[in-house]
């Protein structure tokens, strides 16, 4: 997406005019600490925190279990290939200059798909946070349980949050920012220090203290709820779309994506545990137990009503969510199909340069997606198997993103890499394998129905969720198949793969040497 910045007046301390690609944003510069906030906002959704809390003590192994096997050689893989290829494209190029167009295209499809279905499982939790905002908590519970309110709201938030997306990247970083900081950071904060006094001052902990750490590996149904805590870290790499917007790509990349793991971890670990000590185990529900958590921990300090403006807070973080996630995916697609992989309907930019008709693709898909709500059981069960549907979309473009930096550094070993995986070849395998090794844990339980959620009849669901993947993974394929040479788009600014600039095939070993480029000194 391409603002010009034009108003008068003083820009934001993280945003400066300067000159950057035409497709992701020309004229704007995101600082350091914006894009690690804009990484975290990606990621961080306090609306996970009560799935977890329901395991008590034990969630605390499965976050640092999945940021080992999953957050973290994700963020490093992303990070290396991110700053060796910072060219347009972000998954397309990884994938495409690893394996060609077809993967690379069939990559970054099932990215965008994951967020799209995503969509819906976040706003149902921004819902039901609307709903907390009223008085008194029987008509909030009544309310954020309500079909008709869920939908209607729910497609009224995103159809205004993708209007506003119709204003350009600069115009998402702001909000982004407002909303992780006030919406996210803040109440995430407010949540744990509000948790550890209800500690201290000798009120009643419901989570049980006597489980351990360590879950039940046999019991497969219970361990299923776990699995989404892999979509909670999901995402880490798709503000990579932007890199050419940072003024030192090399370095700042890393930097942001360092800062934004840390705190992802922090606040999913220790927010758990605070919903689990306030919400007995048995009444903990995936969209509202967090909102009552709030309430009930300001009610110990004797202003419940502040459990409202809580509420108030978080629902603004989830818009500005929706904002950032819906900004990202959607500008990889459009620099993919100006290349020649979209017909020109989907390529048509408004004066901010974001693509109208992909939004609008996207949000009539959404649409659609609501639908789930009428035909199963609850909100609850629709907000879980969209997420799963969502998880499983993720975990398997993750595959190939994985495999696709294996390769790189056989097909590709004199590149220059700013940042590379410690230990060589050596060093890339094991995260590689580690990060393969987890999306394979959690791909294999995201099929299963758990048993803390009511969803209906197993066979259904399962038919469903295994339905929906082999549509999905199908239709990338089926575009590609279709394409047509006359789809680039004369103004398409996306530069050709270093496997096509060097007359080779993907797979063919480069034998042509890339250093690095000199490195400004900037301050933070």
């Amino acid at each position: 997406m391409s603002p010009q910045n034009t108003a008068k007046g003083a820009r934001p301390a993280h945003i400066t005019a300067v000159d950057a690609p035409k497709t992701g944003g020309k004229g704007v510069v995101i600082g350091v600490m914006a894009f690690a906030v804009m990484n975290f906002m990606t990621v961080v959704s306090l609306r996970g925190l009560p799935a977890q809390a329901e395991y008590g003590l034990v969630s605390i192994f499965y976050y640092l279990f999945a940021a080992l096997v999953f957050l973290v050689p994700t963020a490093l893989v992303a990070a290396e290939l991110a700053s060796t290829f910072p060219k347009q494209g972000g998954m397309f190029r990884w994938v495409g200059e690893a394996f060609g167009p077809r993967l690379g295209f069939a990559g970054v499809y099932w990215q965008w798909q994951a967020w799209v279905l995503w969509f819906p499982a976040v706003l149902v939790f921004g819902t039901a946070a609307l709903a907390y905002v009223w008085w008194p908590e029987s008509f909030d519970q009544s309310l954020a349980g309500n079909k008709i309110y869920t939908m209607a709201v729910l497609l009224a938030a995103f159809w205004a949050v993708t209007v506003y997306t119709f204003r350009g990247i600069q115009a998402s970083v702001k909000l982004s920012t407002f909303s992780g900081i006030f919406g996210t950071i803040i109440p995430g904060a407010i949540l744990i220090v509000l948790a550890f006094a209800y500690v201290a001052m000798g009120k009643p902990i419901q989570m049980p203290l006597n489980t351990g750490l360590f879950p039940d590996f046999g019991d497969w149904h219970s361990m299923v709820l776990a699995s989404t805590i892999f979509l909670y870290y999901a995402g880490m790499e798709t503000q990579a779309v932007h890199v050419k917007n940072l003024k030192n790509p090399t370095r700042d990349y890393p930097l942001a994506i360092l800062l934004a793991t840390i705190l992802t971890v922090v606040i999913f670990v220790l927010g758990t545990l605070a919903v689990g000590v306030v919400i007995p185990h048995k009444a903990i529900n995936l969209s509202q137990s967090l909102l009552v958590a709030y309430r009930d921990l300001w009610s110990t300090l004797g202003l419940p009503w502040l459990g409202n403006v809580m509420a108030f807070m978080v629902a603004i973080g989830v818009l500005g969510q929706v904002n950032v996630t819906a900004s990202g995916p959607s500008t990889a697609l459009l620099a993919v199909g100006k290349a020649g992989y979209l017909p020109h309907l989907m390529q048509k930019t408004n004066a901010h340069g974001v693509s109208v008709p992909i939004l609008l693709m996207q949000g009539l898909i959404v649409t659609l997606l609501c639908l789930t709500f009428i035909v199963l059981p609850s909100v609850e069960s629709a907000f879980q198997i969209l997420g799963q549907m969502s998880n499983i979309m993720f975990l398997t473009m993750y595959v190939t993103m994985f495999l696709a930096a294996l390769r790189l550094r056989y097909t590709q070993p004199n590149i220059a890499r700013p940042f590379k995986i410690p230990g060589g070849n050596y060093g890339m395998w094991v995260v590689s394998v580690i990060g393969l090794v987890g999306v394979g844990v959690a791909g294999a339980l995201s099929f299963a129905p758990p048993n803390q959620i009511s969803t209906g009849s197993p066979e259904v669901y399962v038919g469903i969720l295994i339905g929906l993947t082999l549509v999905e993974i199908a239709i990338p394929f089926i575009i590609y198949a279709f394409r047509k040479p006359s789809w680039k788009a004369p103004d398409s600014d996306f530069e050709p793969f270093d496997w096509q600039t060097e007359g080779r095939r993907p797979g063919q070993i480069s034998k042509q040497e890339r250093p690095l480029a000199p490195v400004p000194e900037i301050a933070l």
